[in-house]
């Protein structure tokens, strides 16, 4: 297994004239789950794709632990790869779809049955075994192809949007278990979304792009405490992106509270409402604010109870000034 830090030096892919993923650097330790988050067409498949060997390289370096796997093809890198689509074989069983990769590499049956059986276990499949793809529930057939990328032991495993197929309640589940697999085996998640809750949930290195380029990579607390540029403030939610003083900041939507502050320490202005969201624990108020434009803010149920809002009202709201940031 070629366990290790990843390491891309100025990446970059084009398709004729397009570039799709412009001269990035990026270091991912050892160990790490590293979520790549944008809007479609930002460049991340791409960069996952050029990683596991599926796309050639336009120009840059791709380094895992010592050795450069630039022009390597994939089954030399010591990655493997699970695809949205799972792409099951479904002429063959459950353990067969497991092992293949193995029988592909001349490994004898004992032994591909029992490395096999040994993932399978990993991720609850023994039961299935001699299931079929058809007999299973989309998060079953998802932990297959799961099971099938584990077997040859990669130093690192690329998922590309993983949980997109499945419903609310089983993408929770299947989050909690690729955090639990990450951990136990100690390997690199790459993991390609556009949720960002998903990023949020998972990754100990969130990485977003926009255009072919790294917005911004840190931590999930670095990137929505401290969002680098407006588009990550906007992309990440949570978060009012307006220009006061002069200068952009953002403040997040939980933090502006209703009604008149207390002068000097706290920001304050009026506006329409616009918008009134129950969510359950908070509720969520839009207003139209003069010359800031759109503001929202997010309100515990009990405090809006106490001093509701109506549509097409002109309140005051509030925030810590303290609470204001402005971008990098």
């Amino acid at each position: 297994m070629a366990n290790g830090n990843l390491e891309l030096i100025q990446l970059t892919k084009r398709y004729g004239e397009t570039v799709a993923v412009d001269a990035i650097d990026l270091k991912v330790p050892a160990g790490t789950y590293c979520c790549f988050l944008g809007p479609s067409g930002c460049g991340k498949s791409s960069t996952m794709r050029m990683i596991a060997g599926h796309e050639v390289v336009s120009s840059g370096d791709i380094v895992l632990g010592a050795q450069n796997v630039t022009d390597l093809p994939p089954a030399k890198r010591g990655t493997a790869m699970m695809f949205q689509s799972y792409a099951l074989f479904p002429h063959l069983s459950v353990l067969d779809n497991v092992a293949f990769s193995l029988k592909m590499k001349g490994v004898e049956k004992t032994e591909r049955y029992r490395k096999a059986g040994a993932v399978m276990e990993l991720v609850d499949l023994t039961k299935y075994a001699s299931r079929m793809p058809a007999q299973l529930s989309g998060g079953q057939q998802q932990r297959v192809a799961l099971a099938r990328a584990l077997v040859t032991d990669p130093g690192i495993l690329l998922l590309d949007e993983p949980l997109s197929a499945l419903d609310p309640f089983l993408r929770l589940r299947v989050r909690t278990e690729l955090k639990r697999l990450q951990r136990e085996l100690g390997i690199s998640f790459l993991h390609v979304t556009h949720g960002q809750d998903e990023a949020m949930a998972l990754a100990d290195l969130v990485v977003i792009m926009k255009d072919g380029r790294i917005e911004q990579a840190g931590t999930p607390q670095e990137v929505f405490h401290r969002p680098r540029t407006e588009f990550v403030a906007r992309f990440m939610g949570g978060h009012n992106v307006v220009t006061l003083d002069g200068r952009p900041l953002t403040i997040r939507a939980d933090r502006v509270r209703l009604g008149g502050g207390e002068a000097g320490a706290d920001r304050s202005l009026s506006g329409e409402i616009r918008g009134v969201e129950y969510q359950g624990a908070t509720v969520t108020v839009v207003l139209a604010v003069p010359d800031a434009g759109e503001i929202t803010a997010v309100i515990p149920e009990e405090r809006f109870v106490a001093s509701p809002a109506a549509l097409g009202e002109t309140r005051a709201i509030h925030w810590s000034r303290a609470d204001e940031y402005a971008f990098a």
